[in-house]
């Protein structure tokens, strides 16, 4: 299975964007640990990490200074989950997608259109739409390629 993650940071001077490796990620301990030291190279906040594997699933983790990441997790696709998404996700929930749709509001990103997204949108697509509404459109195409 192949997957993309990439971490961005709003900073004054807009969004900053890097690839996020996962490969040694064991939990949302080590999540947020990555996300923090990608606010502390940017100087940004808030920070976010997009997710998404194969055509199965999406996530959008948010992480605002000190605070506990927030998640939203998209409708899972198919029945194999791989190990990644446990590690970062944990349970697998029951069909819909889960977690908290208003966590990019402030940001452009309704909770509906959020939830419309993990419901009903191919993974890629739905993490061009989360960034293009949050204002770092450009800057997700440039790590897409």
């Amino acid at each position: 299975m192949s997957f993309f993650a990439a971490v961005f940071a709003q900073t004054q001077q807009g969004w900053v964007g890097t690839e996020a490796v996962l490969a040694e990620v064991e939990g949302i301990d080590d999540v947020a640990d990555l996300m923090r030291e990608a606010a502390v190279e940017s100087y940004g906040d808030p920070v976010l990490l997009l997710i998404e594997e194969d055509d199965d699933w999406f996530a959008v983790l948010r992480l605002d200074g000190e605070s506990e990441p927030q998640a939203f997790v998209s409708t899972i696709r198919e029945d194999g989950m791989s190990s990644l998404f446990h590690q970062l996700v944990g349970e697998i929930p029951d069909g819909d997608a889960g977690g908290d749709p208003a966590l990019l509001e402030d940001l452009g990103v309704a909770g509906e259109r959020l939830s419309e997204l993990g419901d009903r949108a191919l993974p890629g697509d739905a993490l061009l739409t989360v960034a293009e509404l949050a204002g770092f459109g450009e800057e997700f195409d440039r790590l897409r390629d």
